[in-house]
């Protein structure tokens, strides 16, 4: 019989999305069980059709509620004593606290959980405490720890919240790698295509386009975004700012002045939520993603790989990803002119940025093709006994 795995996320789209494939390959050598809350639409039902593994549901929210949460601990514990799992393995910092808590108490042998990012880097006060000291529980429940970037193990030993021993990045870094014949720019060579949709978008065919994919709040740098977009427009006029993502107003949400120059300038087109963002990376020039802190950004990877030069802030992951001059620009976190130089630089210099485009896809296929991840913590759970 196969060895048990359950993987847990908060969201049921973590685990059909950042882990997408990676589910049904690890079903052929272990018995999976996905675990997440319900989800709007189904989603984690979604999950037998999309990677063909069973499912259960158990609510999270990803605020601090701590009679909800304790609560989900209680169902959690109740789904790993019935299914006796060898491994939990967890994503995502609410479903890691949660899950590895619940594993601890149900004596789950092998407790892994994966770091993606650290909300935390942006909290003060109180709340930094609160963060920390929740950080470090986890850590302590888990046998072992993945952080998906080498700049997240160095800020994780930095801050103290477990040892060395406990501590590997997966291959080269990434939760799931990317698949690089699915993100192929050759498959957007038809220019019918990519100017119906540039059209459908109010983006005309000599417009410039620079586009930011993610959740449209503040730590992802969108104010500073808009207002180095807002200066660079006042002198180039043939330039568009493509926004593919959604708001999340309750948890992080942009200043006014912000939501006031998306909403009344035709120059920035807000797409919402998308299914493919392939399209979009296709008829665009340049990423920008500012972001303030990350784990190890599929965004970055997916415009690399179409062959996008990406303007990224000095934060882990992103400066693992894109080399500063060659592949992409790097810019300090928080820092609306360093961005606005580097947007400036992209545009006036346009041959040099379709080089550096492709030479950050050339270096995407040679480290972070996914089959290297799958198969780098395939190898990972099989030494486990």
């Amino acid at each position: 019989m196969k060895k048990k795995i359950i993987r847990i996320t908060t969201v049921p789209l973590s685990l059909s999305g950042l882990l997408k494939g990676q589910l049904r390959f690890m079903s052929n050598y272990y018995d999976i069980l996905g675990v997440s809350s319900r989800g709007d639409d189904k989603h984690l039902d979604k999950l037998i059709e999309l990677e063909g593994i069973p499912t259960v549901a158990v609510e999270m929210t990803r605020k601090i509620t701590p009679i909800k949460d304790l609560v989900a601990v209680y169902q959690l514990y109740k789904v790993f004593k019935k299914e006796q799992p060898f491994i939990v393995h967890s994503h995502t910092p609410k479903a890691g606290t949660l899950g590895m808590l619940a594993a601890f108490l149900a004596r789950v042998p092998h407790r892994l959980h994966t770091i993606a990012g650290l909300p935390l880097v942006e909290a003060t006060g109180l709340k930094r405490t609160l963060l920390n000291t929740v950080e470090s529980m986890t850590y302590a429940c888990a046998t072992k720890i993945y952080p998906n970037s080498y700049g997240l193990k160095d800020i994780i030993l930095k801050e103290g919240f477990t040892t060395e021993a406990k501590l590997k990045v997966i291959a080269k870094g990434s939760s799931n790698g990317i698949d690089t014949s699915f993100f192929n720019p050759e498959d957007y060579k038809d220019g019918t295509k990519n100017a119906s949709l540039r059209a459908s978008l109010n983006i005309n065919p000599d417009d410039f386009v620079f586009v930011f994919v993610g959740r449209l709040v503040t730590d992802k740098g969108i104010n500073e975004l808009v207002s180095a977009f807002e200066t660079l427009h006042k002198t180039q006029k043939n330039i568009k700012l493509l926004l593919v993502g959604t708001y999340e107003s309750e948890l992080d949400p942009l200043r006014p002045e912000t939501l006031n120059y998306i909403d009344n300038n035709n120059t920035v087109i807000n797409t919402g939520w998308v299914d493919d963002v392939r399209p979009y990376l296709a008829i665009s020039n340049a990423l920008t993603f500012p972001s303030y802190r990350e784990g190890f950004p599929n965004v970055v990877m997916q415009a690399g790989a179409m062959e996008l030069p990406c303007i990224v802030t000095d934060i882990n992951g992103c400066n693992e990803i894109v080399k500063h001059n060659e592949t992409g620009i790097i810019v300090p976190i928080k820092d609306a002119q360093a961005l606005l130089k580097a947007m400036t630089s992209v545009l006036e210099h346009e041959s040099a940025s379709k080089k550096m485009g492709q030479l950050c896809r050339i270096h995407i296929v040679n480290n972070f093709e996914r089959q290297v991840v799958w198969n780098a913590l395939l190898s990972e759970y099989n030494a486990l006994n």
